[in-house]
């Protein structure tokens, strides 16, 4: 029986866990809901391509790509993932993933778009980890996680300055709990907090342990804590976080912190790439 592309199986686990959204919700909502869905382990979790980036990750990506040219999410609103009517009254007992993976290639090849995996057969296994899409993560994290320990802190530092952070100081001292740093964040001329920030550049996921010493550092000290690293943050780092009863604990990982760079256009120079609408031209054939 002919095998698709390993990110196949993500497909289902996508579109329940958008309906059980509402509809709706961001990539990062959605790529969470999708590991826990599956129950998959950190062990996999931490597992990585070439590129420093999450194989699962990657491949939940890659599913949401199929599915947008299948049709059943909406690719226009950027960063959010939504279902489209075919989405929400697709009937999941009769969905064959492989089926729709050969189906937008078919449809892409004849409307002249090529295989979205190039030189991959739609009758084999395809090591989708090697064939990662085009993005500025997989160029800017290398970039970030070769600098240096203090060159990282205040590049930390300019980012968060860049957000509407005022009086941003970097502070990090051996012993002193993982704290690299403190700001001011203003809401308004009569409401701000303190925050506390840790600059971590890290391959693999930080765990719950380092977010429980995080916060202990921070008692008494600030009202808010902000974790930044290039890695990523275990399932279990993230519950503790926003753990009831505990101080909130912002989570930056490196998917999100390439989001902060692009928003400001911070060391990336943009850049327009066009892709052919065949639909346009079919009415000039």
């Amino acid at each position: 029986m002919a095998k698709g592309p390993k990110f196949t199986h993500h497909f289902i686990p996508i579109i329940e866990s958008l309906r059980e959204m509402g509809g709706s919700a961001s990539a990062y909502e959605t790529t969470d809901a999708v590991i826990e869905r599956e129950n998959i382990s950190e062990d996999e979790l931490a597992k990585t391509n070439k590129n420093g980036g999450s194989n699962v990750r990657n491949a939940i990506a890659w599913a949401r790509l199929y599915l947008v040219y299948s049709g059943h999410i909406d690719s226009s609103a950027r960063g959010v993932w939504r279902l489209t009517e075919k989405g929400l009254q697709e009937d999941l007992s009769k969905f064959d993933p492989v089926e729709l993976f050969k189906s937008v290639q078919r449809s892409r090849k004849n409307d002249g778009g090529g295989n979205i995996l190039s030189k991959a057969s739609t009758e084999a296994e395809v090591d989708v980890e090697e064939k990662i899409l085009e993005s500025e993560e997989t160029r800017l994290l290398p970039v970030l996680k070769s600098l240096s320990p203090e060159g990282f802190e205040r590049l930390c530092q300019r980012l968060l300055r860049e957000h509407g952070f005022q009086n941003v100081k970097v502070t990090g001292r051996s012993g002193d709990g993982g704290i690299d740093g403190e700001g001011i964040l203003e809401i308004n001329p009569l409401l701000s907090f303190k925050v506390i920030f840790q600059c971590k550049r890290f391959q693999g996921s930080v765990g719950s342990g380092m977010i429980r010493d995080f916060r202990g550092a921070m008692i008494g000290r600030a009202d808010k804590g902000i974790f930044l690293t290039t890695g990523s943050f275990t399932m279990d780092a993230k519950k503790e976080a926003v753990r009831d009863g505990t101080n909130p604990i912002e989570l930056v990982d490196g998917e999100k912190l390439i989001k902060m760079f692009e928003r400001l256009e911070l060391g990336l120079k943009p850049r327009t790439v066009y892709e052919v609408d065949p639909e346009f031209f079919n009415e000039y054939k």
